[in-house]
């Protein structure tokens, strides 16, 4: 991302080129293709990016047969007047503006699949249906409930993971932005939160940006990033700011998945994670003029 800005790219030239490699190295198997395999089996992708100077956004959800999926949600910024394209639709712009489709799946993928097969498909998403989801699998029907009770969210800090990206210029401009493969073994058709403007990203020159990523069914109803930026508006310090943000969350799931990370256009930065089992500390990267190779940062979850 730095050598793009050193080179003379843009900030937005950053960020799709930074998610654009963990795309292409399947970045901790939670991003591009080859990982997270619904339930029937297939990669799908979600990507956003936003434009800090002009508040534009473009994005994809649930899309198919595209590795570039950053690429492709910058092409809906660049060359449509929309926001955010999904599924197959999106596949279909995508092949008109000249990516190249290909199979998401792989080995790994047909493997993951075949495995939670076998495990009467465990984990799985679904609730009051039958046959019971916790011991079956589908296809899932409807069961009559008196009342709903709320599921105990169990976080598992391998099922989702997200690339967010936040680039800044000694220019005072920001963008952001995000890519994932998703949740594994989530519904066919799930968008989580990486694509929605305000919830896996947020930029504004103004005042700066913020990405996160975790548990996105839950995120997302949130907007955390956008809160972020909202409270370092106000004056709190990048750390503070994302602090506030998991609280927000935590006063009604407390033992929710996920981080956040914050950066203000003077430069300053910071990151904050909710602590469960097996998630005590959450690690960033951070590269600037200062130093010629990303430096590897913690913050210890609360």
């Amino acid at each position: 991302m730095l050598h793009t800005l050193k080179a003379g790219g843009s900030v937005l030239d950053a960020v799709e080129k930074g998610c654009a490699r963990c795309e292409m190295e399947q970045c901790d198997g939670s991003v591009g293709y080859g990982g997270s395999p619904d339930e029937s089996g297939e990669t799908t992708l979600d990507a956003m990016i936003m434009n800090g100077d002009t508040m534009e956004v473009g994005a994809v959800a649930d899309l198919r047969r595209i590795k570039n999926a950053i690429g492709v949600a910058r092409a809906v910024m660049e060359h449509t007047d929309h926001t955010l394209l999904v599924g197959e639709s999106a596949s279909v712009f995508a092949e008109n503006m000249g990516f190249i489709a290909e199979d998401l799946t792989t080995n790994k993928s047909v493997n993951i699949f075949s495995q939670w097969l076998k495990g009467n498909c465990q984990p799985n998403y679904r609730k009051n249906v039958y046959p019971d989801p916790s011991k079956s699998c589908g296809p899932y029907r409807p069961k009559a409930t008196v009342a709903r009770s709320k599921r105990a969210r169990h976080a598992n800090t391998h099922s989702h993971d997200t690339i967010g990206m936040i680039a800044l210029d000694r220019d005072g401009h920001v963008a952001a932005g995000t890519s994932t493969n998703g949740l594994t073994h989530k519904v066919p058709g799930r968008v989580g939160d990486s694509p929605i403007v305000g919830a896996g990203a947020y930029a504004d020159s103004a005042v700066g940006g913020a990405a996160a990523t975790g548990d996105g069914d839950v995120m997302m109803r949130f907007l955390p990033s956008y809160l972020a930026v909202e409270l370092m508006r106000a004056g709190a310090d990048p750390s503070a700011a994302c602090k506030s943000a998991i609280s927000r969350i935590k006063r009604h799931y407390s033992e929710f998945f996920g981080a956040i990370i914050c950066a203000n256009t003077t430069g300053h930065y910071g990151a904050a994670c909710n602590r469960v089992p097996g998630f005590n500390q959450f690690h960033y990267m951070v590269s600037n003029s200062e130093s010629d190779t990303p430096i590897l940062k913690s913050v210890d979850c609360f």
